[in-house]
């Protein structure tokens, strides 16, 4: 037994300890940490009321911080059946049109939103306090009020396309209803900010001949901005619904089914199997098993909730501060949603929106994600080691072997998923509902998987519920998508930002990062790609870079928003689970996840990093650079290499880091010199301190 040493309560350290000392939380009560001979940690499994604690933990941080979560109980069974009913017809009929084929472009899509409208009136509270019975009759009434809008367009759908921009009173009205309910069906589950900000552009586009500068246009009225949110595919009904009542929902439904077979346990137990013995063990599985779900639930917050409610104790248990736990568990989550295969989603939209297949989308973000995760598992390890921390025992660990061939087959679906999308030549909506089939059959083929046809049924309610949040905000999006498309404020806004920037393009990069960080506080990540895509991204096409290049510069910064103080929602949303606090917690994340704002620089000014159209000798050597580039990143932040890193060395370190990253191999040769000088400057003062071994690396 080793007693706890305080120390800051952002993780700093005090004086360096041997490898088999443990440093603790200075946030956390005073405790002994079981340690074996080895110096590892023997965790002992929680004890039911620990469990539970811990759930009731994450419930709460996800009710603060995640509308989405705010979910009412329907304690009256006939309508809890009827909500069932509903959101599996929803599901199934996803199905039936991704195998068939979906009816026409409007129908197919408005019934979509119809559907998910319906399910958010019934199922979420006007506010957290409207939880009374009575609440139901007009939340019963939007609900009826949310079909409307799709009825109307089955009904008149030859002569609202015939019409062709010349709109009825009956238009105008059912086009006025929708809008109203999507804002506040969007501000039900994904809280103020979006509909806010909607709102904000139709008051833009009514009030356009008023505004000053570069904000003025020539303004429309009331009628025709409601007839291009309802009966054109440039306004709710647009790419962001399109992607959502196809790509989005399906993969959505996948997640859903699994995680009912278990992916979500084998996820987390292959991660402790892998990392759990090493220096900072837990933080390291907190890095994989959220790099692993994020990629497939496309909700940061989600994702530090379900996740975080495991790693989070695992991460204080060895020692972590509460603060750097949950900085851990928000920036490994935030970063789920750039990592290949499905990116959360957000590939499938940002393949739509540019045109170019979504295999060249997915491919090209393979790497940035990959050195994204390389430099937060090296802050990890670097502070683990600064801290003198250790892993947990290995008797307490589950096996490799045996977690693959408990749950190893469930590895199938999505090495099935990767075979369909980028070899069989199918189209994604087929390779997702075969996907969906294989991953029912694959489950059958362990008692530990299998579902019986309640849990099926189960997992397309889940599936449709998980993807509520997803629809709602892509249609509200589309309330600005169409303001900015009639007005033409996408243009000008890249245009005030090209020649606010004197048309160079490291400040063009900056004014844009800095757009993006702003539009997506409070934004969920794909209505927050959306948003910064349609208003940002034309600002660097403008200057010559790639439109696949573009995009992806401007989904990392919308994204990293999450993570980004003065609102950080993914950070403090782990900060509810740590015990931490909030900004606190907030900046540690955006420091661990400084390289995913150093990365996008990298691949717009070397696009070689994205492996487009590049031979395998120059594939190699740029990713090589980067590699090195930012796990020295890593050690010019956290300060640790063998010993501590004076502050000076620590700049200097940085500025070779960044060098290396160049295209310039001027500025590559300087930066390596620099990288040289300082880790030599390293090794001679771990020799002289008597720790010059790999065990103080």
């Amino acid at each position: 037994m080793i007693r706890e040493k305080k120390t800051s309560d952002d993780g700093a350290t005090g004086p360096e300890r041997p490898p088999g000392g443990v440093r603790h939380d200075s946030s956390a009560d005073a405790t002994e940490l079981p340690i074996s001979a080895d110096g590892t940690l023997e965790v002992i499994p929680d004890s039911e009321e620990e469990r539970r604690a811990r759930e009731q933990e994450a419930a709460e941080a996800a009710a603060k911080y995640d509308a989405e979560s705010r979910v009412r109980q329907t304690r009256w069974r006939p309508l809890a059946l009827l909500i069932s009913a509903v959101a599996i017809f929803t599901a199934v009929y996803h199905l039936y049109t991704a195998y068939f084929g979906a009816p026409p472009t409007l129908i197919h899509r408005s019934l979509h939103v119809s559907l998910i409208l319906f399910l958010v009136f019934m199922l979420y509270p006007p506010s957290r306090k409207a939880q009374a019975a009575w609440w139901r009759i007009p939340d019963a009434a939007l609900a009826l009020l949310s079909l409307a809008p799709a009825w109307y367009m089955w009904s008149n759908y030859e002569q609202i396309v015939l019409q062709a921009g010349r709109f009825t009173t009956s238009d105008i009205v059912v086009a006025t209803l929708l809008v109203v309910l999507v804002l506040e069906a969007a501000r039900r589950v994904t809280g103020w900010a979006l509909p806010i900000l909607a709102l904000l552009f139709v008051l833009f586009g009514l009030y356009g001949r008023e505004l000053p500068g570069l904000l003025r246009h020539r303004g429309y009225d009331w009628n025709t901005l409601a007839d291009q949110f309802y009966t054109t595919t440039e306004g709710i009904f647009g790419t962001a619904i399109g992607v959502s009542s196809t790509y989005i929902f399906l993969f959505i439904l996948f997640g859903a089914f699994l995680a009912k077979s278990g992916m979500s346990q084998m996820f987390n137990d292959l991660a402790l199997a892998i990392a759990g013995q090493g220096r900072g063990g837990p933080a390291k599985v907190a890095t994989l098993a959220s790099g692993f779900m994020g990629s497939i639930n496309g909700s940061a917050i989600a994702n530090v909730v379900s996740t975080g409610a495991f790693t989070i104790p695992l991460m204080k248990k060895i020692g972590y501060s509460r603060n750097f736990a949950g900085a851990v568990e928000s920036s490994a989550s935030v970063g789920g949603q750039v990592l290949p295969p499905i990116m959360g989603a957000a590939a499938f939209i940002m393949a739509e929106t540019i045109g170019v297949p979504y295999t060249t989308v997915a491919l090209a973000a393979i790497v940035p994600a990959l050195l994204y995760y390389v430099s937060l598992i090296a802050q990890i390890h670097l502070r683990a080691t600064r801290m003198g921390l250790q892993g947990i025992a290995k008797e307490n660990l589950p096996d490799v072997l045996g977690v693959l061939k408990d749950r190893g087959h469930l590895l199938i679906p999505l090495v099935f998923l990767l075979y369909m999308l980028f070899f069989s030549g199918r189209t994604i909506l087929y390779s997702a509902f075969l996907t969906i089939l294989v991953t029912i059959a694959v489950a059958m083929l362990r008692r530990t998987s299998r579902m019986s046809l309640r849990d099926i049924l189960q997992a397309l309610e889940d599936g449709t519920r998980s993807a509520l949040g997803v629809a709602v905000a892509c249609a509200s999006v589309g309330v600005i998508v169409g303001v900015v498309t009639i007005s033409g404020f996408g243009v000008t806004l890249a245009s005030a930002i090209v020649q606010l920037s004197g048309g160079v393009l490291f400040w063009t990069l900056v004014m844009t990062m800095l757009a993006c960080l702003v539009l997506g506080m409070g934004l969920p990540s794909i209505p927050a790609y959306i948003v910064t895509a349609t208003m940002a991204a034309p600002a660097l096409t403008t200057l010559g870079v790639e439109p696949l290049v573009a995009h992806l510069f401007v989904f990392y910064f919308g994204l990293f928003a999450n993570i980004t103080p003065p609102v950080a929602l993914a950070a403090f949303a782990a900060s509810g689970i740590s015990g931490g606090k909030p900004m606190a917690t907030g900046g540690a994340a955006f420091k661990l996840a400084s390289a995913g704002f150093v990365i996008p620089y990298m691949f717009v000014y070397n696009p070689d990093l994205l492996l487009r159209d590049v031979d395998l000798l120059t594939g190699v050597t740029v990713v090589a650079s980067a590699l090195v580039a930012v796990l020295l990143l890593g050690v010019a932040l956290e300060g640790h290499f063998m010993v501590v890193v004076a502050w000076y060395l620590r700049l200097v370190l940085a500025v070779g880091a960044v060098m290396m990253l160049s295209a310039d191999v001027l500025y590559d040769v300087i930066g390596v010199a620099l990288v040289i000088a300082v880790l030599g400057v390293q090794l001679l003062r771990a020799r002289s301190a008597g720790k010059l071994s790999l065990k103080a690396i």
